[in-house]
């Protein structure tokens, strides 16, 4: 692999992103590409983006970089070869598409957005269609990425999305390792960030929107938000819509402007309070729902979604009413695929995330649930279904909400805790820079305590144990928000922690 001189200015210049090119005597061929100063080989292409400062190109330099790009003329890259861009973000995931020589194009990839319910669906795919695949689909997901059938090529995900030259890094590497299919969630802030700028995806999924990532280092307003998220209708060949998403009309008139609409499929649950100005493709009924145990109807409505042939009843491997949409999206992704209802049957029904609404019963404190919810929309569905279905004992919440990051996350968690909870601990949760009492304190503010009663514990090891210990055989406590996260985030730093579902096993045992 590698990028000439000569290829790097075509495309940019194919991309308007080119603002200047000085090139250096016999430094026109890269072997190696790369945005981190540590991680070079002779004859690099060094990409200065993010916070970049001058050492991170000196050091480059030594380490084998002998081109550099950059959105300025620095003084460091003298003798280097210097490609200055209008964006590097885009720049980066331009060249390193070429640098890998494309493999997007070599994968079949389906793509999935929503505030909610983007790993469940992704999930839900991918185990849908591997057995149908032979075993040949990666999966990038916010907990996850799979690479092959190795176990060294599946890896715990950094970021739901990755950086641009990571994910062309892995999508070669998918590619190398014999897969055919790519299912992957697609973040809001991979557009903002421009991670994904370029790609393309066979078939994509809209879930949901909600007020959620608006503020300070993210999106700067809701509406900012919805546009980033309509991005991947915008780059979809085939698009899946859940019709009871908020801002319909927004969605779905971005889809049919950029998408043929013979192409868009809408569904939604049968008697859903929607009003939407065109005809349903698909609809679902619950057929059975339990805290172990959930099942739909799926009916075909349209003669589009009728030749996919994916209509009648599933059973589905994640138990909540709330996780029924995802399963019928994924179905609705694998048809469109070229997969029929006995292609996916088995693989819905097993589906398993680590992390996710993960069950451990106890002996004498009643079950524990551990699951990756982490704001409003996602907190009131868990805690609402477990409620639903276990009206005799009481709810206890182990929650906390991260720092410098989704600061409306904390009057979400305060509004869902004080409809759904009886108990609230208020814990630690990827405070960042920030101070976790403080975090806490403010969750709390929004909280009604004439409903809930609510104590704090910063320890989220001891917070876990102290809402276990003071459960009976009759409740429910739920951990929420980091679910198999190995570390937590504190002062710059990933902090080792054992993981919610370690915690809750480990406790477990002596208990």
């Amino acid at each position: 692999m590698s990028l000439n001189i000569d290829e790097i200015r075509t495309l940019l210049m194919e991309h308007d992103l080119l603002k200047d090119i000085n090139v250096t005597k016999q430094q026109t061929e890269f072997n190696y590409i790369s945005y981190d100063s540590r991680d070079l080989k002779k004859d690099s292409l060094f990409f200065c983006k993010g916070n970049f400062k001058p050492e991170f190109l000196q050091s480059a330099k030594v380490n084998g970089a002998i081109g550099v790009v950059s959105e300025n003329h620095l003084n460091e890259s003298a003798g280097m070869t210097e490609i200055i861009v209008k964006d590097i973000q885009k720049a980066m995931s331009v060249l390193s598409a070429a640098y890998f020589n494309f493999p997007q194009n070599k994968l079949f990839v389906i793509a999935i957005t929503g505030t909610k319910g983007k790993t469940t669906s992704s999930y839900f795919i991918y185990d849908a269609i591997k057995k149908a695949t032979n075993n040949k689909t990666a999966l990038f997901s916010t907990v996850n990425t799979v690479l092959g059938n190795q176990p060294e090529d599946t890896f715990k995900s950094q970021l739901t999305t990755p950086e641009s030259m990571d994910l062309f890094r892995y999508m070669n590497k998918a590619v190398e390792n014999g897969m055919k299919y790519l299912v992957m969630e697609v973040s809001s802030q991979a557009y903002l960030k421009n991670r994904v700028y370029g790609l393309k995806y066979n078939v994509g999924s809209f879930l949901n929107i909600s007020p959620d990532h608006v503020g300070q280092n993210e999106h700067p307003t809701f509406a900012n938000y919805l546009y980033c998220k309509e991005q991947l209708i915008v780059n979809s060949n085939s698009m899946i819509i859940n019709a009871e998403t908020t801002n319909f009309d927004d969605v779905y008139h971005t889809a049919k402007a950029t998408c043929d609409p013979e192409n868009i499929y809408l569904f939604a649950r049968n008697g859903a309070d929607i009003d939407v100005p065109v005809d349903l493709d698909f609809i679902f009924d619950n057929q059975e729902d339990t805290l172990t145990d959930s099942k739909i109807k799926l009916e075909a409505i349209s003669k589009k979604a009728q030749k996919l042939s994916l209509a009648g009843e599933y059973s589905i491997g994640i138990p909540g009413d709330y996780n029924e949409s995802n399963a019928v999206d994924a179905i609705i992704s694998a048809g469109l695929a070229g997969f029929t209802r006995s292609d996916v049957f088995e693989g819905i029904k097993t589906t398993q995330i680590p992390g996710r609404m993960e069950m451990y019963q106890s002996k004498q404190h009643g079950t524990v649930y551990v699951d990756y919810a982490h704001n409003y929309a996602s907190t009131k569905a868990l805690l609402s279904f477990l409620k639903r279905n276990n009206s005799d004992g009481k709810v206890t919440v182990v929650v906390g909400s991260p720092g410098n990051k989704g600061i409306d996350r904390r009057e979400g968690f305060g509004k869902a805790l004080s409809e759904e909870a009886d108990v609230a601990i208020l814990t630690t949760d990827d405070p960042a820079f920030e101070d976790p009492l403080k975090i806490a304190q403010e969750i709390d503010s929004y909280i009604n305590h004439d409903r809930v009663k609510v104590d704090f514990e910063l320890d989220r090891e001891k917070a876990i144990k102290f809402a276990i210990e003071n459960s009976n055989v009759s409740d429910i406590t739920v951990v929420i928000g980091k679910g198999q996260d190995p570390y937590q985030k504190i002062n710059g730093k990933d902090v080792p922690y054992p993981s919610d579902s370690v915690v809750v096993k480990d406790l477990l045992i002596n208990l």
